[in-house]
């Protein structure tokens, strides 16, 4: 029997569920006819001729159609690769404004032929392509609200749900690996104990993985090859067809206790790849809309995240589609911000990112996501692509001149001091010249791209050969030392000194001005052996292992203790860069002390002989504490000492340091003395040891 068409409507695009039946609109500026395919659950297929456009929307609705039903599009048009055009109507393609998918690409399949290589019009690819499905968005919220958590209280937490969840025995088995699993008690309670106030997910978005890792037998685990920008992965999903409802069900219990989402989305380019990628999505429905394509040779992808394609943001409708989405994932979907992945190149108009184009224009005004967190990778692959410090003033950035430089002052490379200062506190010569302020730097030691913190001190070498690629693939530049012996080792010298050096990168995150984020799994010394591009490991490489060891659950409180004291003190978390010194102005301010307790001078920082800093903060005056967003001061005074050398540095208590009782708040060479209290100098700094003390 036919099912029942009307003419149906232009708005909104995608597939939406009135009670009665369904609509559905997909926009193609170039096609010349579009077919609507609807799929039994027998695998069957009907083919609707859509015969009404809207500018340049194709629309139909059909009565009967439901939740659950699933169904994909055929797009004919012009096959002319001089003209960018790459039309097949043999090619089943997907609703790019799907909610949901069923099923994965097969690998052997002709979606994966280059259409250049044969002639179009030939091959079907519908039984190897997944098929979008028709979502009902009902769902009881019960009064969800976002926790609004302040930048200045904000740390960040970056986790990956089936890595977080899959190998925790806590968990119910058929949660392992999905958002229920995050959702559970035993994450939140994992999450809460450490006390961070905001989860970054890694991609969510219904993805897919690369014709070259097939041939490897790996996966794209990592997720940054995205197939659908309103869709949750499958993948993450306990009960088939159910992500959408368990993706919320996450949203609300992670928000009932106090956690802020955050997800990671790849706006930058799509998993269809270059050339000899997947015919699926974009490509079909109108490649050179969708995508930008060189101006000589329009058969050609132009490439600026090294992953054969890049969005075309400087059409509309592709423009339109990245805004949708993110509304969609703000409003319905009810996450709290987005980690922009490779976000330059969202900016780029013909070749080079400009620092205010029309895609953060339109953020800027927009009345839902200019309210949300908004994080971004500053750097993509293309020419003039590395922006640190160049992003409007609702964003905040991935600082990895931070990254590097703490990484760089702890293996004991004394031409970083001068660096080091800025970057301890806030990095205002990147961003307090524009509006911004200290919470603008993301700032982090280790993140799913590179060595995790336990590799970071145990590994001077990366150790990818498990990804096939004979080592070639990630960084050579990790500034990382094994302490002695490269990999793992029953050497209790050695992890000594591993365990203090992390506890050294730790400490300098949390007392570092700006937002520190953590790894997941760094606060309990996870080990990918070495792997620092673990992108395609869906195996234990990438999985944290809960089964902790006693010197893990060590770190884990010293993690748990260094956050709560960042919280409790609010010189460490303010809204303003530091300005003068405590004597200027009779304000608030910083003093760089060297060993002997006098304040740094221009030659100490210029030619510095050791790899030893200590920080000063004071508040002379009430009416100038330190005060963070929230408006809370903070008058006590604190010494923040750091001994990267392999010797102790004796201390001397600086003269201009108000004078009493000093409380050792850390001593991450002789944590025996943490908590002990002084009145006067000299204190030993361990060597490779980190001392905070502070006064009231």
């Amino acid at each position: 029997m036919d099912p029942i068409t009307a003419a149906g409507a232009p708005h909104p695009l995608g597939a939406t569920f009135d009670g009665a039946g369904v609509n559905f609109a997909l926009f193609s500026e170039n096609a010349t006819a579009v077919e609507l395919c609807l799929f039994g659950a027998d695998g069957a297929e009907r083919r609707i001729p859509i015969t009404r456009r809207t500018l340049f929307v194709w629309h139909v609705y059909v009565k009967g159609v439901r939740p659950g039903d699933r169904y994909g599009y055929r797009v004919d048009g012009p096959y002319d690769l001089r003209q960018g055009h790459r039309f097949d109507r043999n090619k089943l393609l997907i609703d790019p404004y799907a909610r949901a998918f069923d099923g994965k690409i097969d690998y052997t399949s002709p979606a994966f032929a280059d259409p250049s290589l044969v002639p179009p019009h030939t091959i079907d690819s519908a039984a190897a392509t997944p098929k979008s499905v028709v979502v009902d968005s009902t769902f009881d919220w019960e009064g969800d609200r976002p926790p609004g958590i302040p930048w200045t209280r904000t740390v960040i937490y970056e986790l990956h749900v089936r890595g977080f969840t899959k190998l925790n025995q806590a968990i119910e088995p058929s949660q392992r690996g999905t958002f229920l699993g995050l959702a559970s008690k035993a994450s939140i309670d994992h999450l809460r104990s450490l006390g961070v106030t905001t989860i970054e997910l890694m991609p969510v978005h219904e993805a897919i993985d690369e014709p070259e890792l097939f041939k490897r037998h790996l996966t794209n685990y990592w997720g940054y090859n995205t197939l659908g920008y309103f869709a949750p992965d499958q993948r993450f999903a306990a009960t088939r067809g159910r992500a959408v409802y368990e993706f919320k069900e996450m949203v609300k219990a992670l928000h009932r206790a106090g956690l802020e989402v955050v997800i990671d989305v790849v706006y930058n380019h799509t998993g269809e790849g270059g050339t000899e990628g997947p015919t699926v999505a974009f490509r079909g429905i109108d490649n050179r809309m969708f995508y930008r394509l060189e101006r000589n040779d329009r058969a050609r992808y132009v490439d600026f995240t090294g992953c054969g394609n890049t969005l075309n943001m400087s059409h509309a409708q592709t423009m339109k589609l990245a805004m949708d989405s993110l509304r969609y994932w703000v409003t319905e979907m009810h996450v709290d911000g987005f980690r922009f992945d490779l976000a330059p190149t969202l900016a780029r108009d013909q070749r080079d990112p400009q620092r205010l184009n029309s895609f953060f224009d339109i953020v800027h005004q927009d009345p839902v996501l200019s309210q949300v967190k908004l994080i971004a990778e500053p750097w993509d692959l293309g020419e003039g692509g590395y922006k640190v410090g160049n992003f409007p003033i609702l964003w905040t950035e991935w600082n990895d001149r931070y990254r590097d430089t703490i990484r760089r002052f702890w293996i004991g490379d004394k031409k970083v001091i001068a660096e080091l200062g800025y970057r301890l506190t806030g990095s205002s010569d990147l961003y307090a010249s524009d509006g911004r302020h200290p919470h603008a730097s993301i700032n982090y030691v280790t993140a799913h791209d590179g060595f995790t913190l336990n590799d970071l001190v145990s590994y001077s070498k990366k150790q990818n050969q498990a990804n096939g690629e004979a080592n070639r693939d990630g960084t050579d530049q990790n500034y990382s030392s094994n302490c002695g012996i490269e990999g793992e080792t029953s050497d209790p010298s050695v992890n000594a000194l591993r365990a203090k050096q992390m506890r050294n990168l730790l400490l300098s995150l949390v007392v570092s001005q700006g937002v520190p984020m953590i790894s997941s799994g760094d606060e309990i010394a996870k080990t990918q052996k070495g792997n620092n591009n673990a992108y395609c490991q869906d195996d234990v490489i990438s999985w944290i292992d809960w089964e902790i060891a006693d010197a893990s659950r060590a770190l884990f409180e010293f993690a748990k203790k260094a956050i709560a004291f960042r919280q409790t003190h609010a010189a460490f978390r303010r809204d303003t860069f530091f300005s003068g010194t405590p004597r200027d102005h009779g304000g608030r301010g910083i003093s760089w002390i060297r060993a002997d307790g006098g304040e740094m001078s221009a030659l100490d920082w210029s030619d510095p002989k050791t790899a030893f800093m200590a920080m000063l903060i004071v508040s002379d005056s009430p009416a100038q504490r330190d005060v963070d967003e929230e408006g809370e001061a903070d008058s006590a005074t604190y010494l923040v000492a750091m001994n990267a050398e392999n010797s102790p540095q004796e201390l001397q208590i600086p003269a201009i340091a108000p004078s009493g009782e000093w409380v050792i708040e850390f001593d991450t060479g002789s944590p025996a003395r943490e908590g002990t209290r002084v009145t006067s100098g000299p204190i030993e700094v361990g060597a490779k040891a980190m001392i905070v003390m502070w006064r009231s």
